[in-house]
């Protein structure tokens, strides 16, 4: 079959790569003897497993509400988590709501059978857009429920074309579609597939980050009673708009930067841009932060909490491969700014943006625009930040829709 040919074509390029690439390396190392791994730990096993398939770290942030909601009420299950990318899995391989986690094997025939029959699970759950051709076989072969969480899909993906009949047969072996809006119900349905408009579970996830945050006590005293702008997850197209935004001194602002990747080279770029006081989160203390004007922060798994912090939101990556996520931002209910290349996918940055809340901007001259347009009318400023507010609220919910239904299967 030419799908699987194809599989097997890619693992091969990723074993190709490992001498050349980290993260074809961890993909590679991370699947050695997994099988192995998965017969010792699943033998004996007397347990009804739910397995939640996740590509990566942000379909894990969705994903993550779903498992710790079945937690919380079915202490019988176990959750076995799986992960297809080395930049969800490297993170989370500890997180302590899942009792399995491991690297999701190729899927070919035989993967996808072995894979089944070890594990066993009663029900699956796959998050937004993971779709695998002999996975979803085995499990309907087994009678395994399948689900899709948290789906969101396209008009110019394969499954609608005219030759994607090959793929709409993936689309078949689920049993049941949670998705995110309208269009991708009306898209599931021109196929003949039934799916419920649950929503993003990310919502939920937002919304439990306010409710668990912690004080950040160095982070609150380098913004004293100064407006801050916290610039998340940015890439270097995103600093070449921001530098000199961040150098106009008319504004008197403050800014805290996590960038998405914090290895030391792209820290000292950010540094050498910047002609200003900055100092980094890991080697801050009071006095160091206390004439700063801009705060670099050097670790992961901070910045949801650090936007509590701003006046305003910058999110990264819409210049680049694809915008990252606004939802962390928007629950604090402050504006958000972002590149205008590539961020149309994203159902929530286009409601944002409908709504007045976010704002695509092209460069460092239609970001200070459209920034003034906010600072010169307080009337804007406030309008946006209830706009980003309510929009969370309004869309609270999918997890319990959907993991309501998954219970009642297992």
């Amino acid at each position: 079959m030419i799908y699987s040919l194809a599989i097997r074509l890619l693992a091969l390029a990723y074993r190709l790569a490992v001498p050349f690439n980290i993260k074809a390396k961890q993909f590679v190392s991370g699947r050695k003897k997994l099988f192995e791994k998965l017969s010792g730990r699943f033998a004996g096993n007397n347990y009804k497993i739910v397995w939640v398939h996740c590509a990566s770290l942000g379909e894990f942030e969705q994903g993550r509400p779903i498992i710790e909601l079945i937690k919380s009420q079915r202490h019988d299950l176990k959750i076995l988590l799986t992960f297809f990318s080395p930049s969800g899995y490297e993170v989370r391989k500890n997180y302590e709501k899942a009792d399995y986690i491991y690297y999701l094997p190729w899927d070919t025939p035989s993967n996808a059978q072995r894979f089944v029959e070890i594990v066993k699970p009663s029900l699956a759950i796959f998050i937004k857009y993971e779709f695998w051709y002999n996975y979803s076989n085995q499990l309907r072969k087994h009678g395994i429920p399948l689900i899709s969480a948290s789906c969101i899909l396209r008009s110019d993906q394969i499954f609608f074309k005219p030759y994607g009949n090959f793929f709409r047969k993936i689309l078949r072996n689920f049993n049941a579609f949670f998705v995110q809006n309208q269009e991708t119900k009306k898209l599931l349905g021109s196929i003949g597939i039934n799916s419920v408009i649950a929503g993003d579970t990310r919502f939920d996830r937002v919304l439990q980050i306010i409710a668990t945050a912690k004080e950040v006590d160095l982070v609150k005293f380098f913004k004293a009673d100064q407006q801050v702008w916290v610039i998340g997850s940015c890439w270097p197209e995103d600093i070449d708009v921001l530098s000199p935004f961040i150098h106009d001194h008319s504004y008197h602002l403050k800014f805290i930067i996590a960038p998405h990747e914090i290895n030391d080279k792209f820290l000292a770029e950010i540094e050498r841009s910047l002609q200003l006081k900055t100092v980094r989160f890991s080697k801050a203390g009071y006095d160091d932060v206390k004439n700063a004007q801009v705060l670099i922060i050097d670790n992961i798994g901070m910045l949801s909490t650090l936007y509590k912090y701003g006046e305003v939101a910058y999110v990264g990556g819409a210049f680049g491969a694809g915008l990252h996520n606004i939802l962390e931002a928007a629950c604090y209910g402050i504006p958000i700014f972002f590149g205008n290349k590539n961020y149309e996918k994203y159902q929530e940055a286009n409601d944002l943006i409908m709504r007045g809340g976010a704002f695509e901007v092209s460069g460092y001259a239609d970001l200070k625009a459209k920034y003034q347009l906010l600072n010169s009318k307080p009337e804007n400023y406030l309008l946006a930040c209830e706009v980003t507010k309510s929009y969370v609220e309004e869309n609270r919910g999918a997890t319990k829709k959907i993991v309501d239904y998954c219970l009642s299967l297992v």
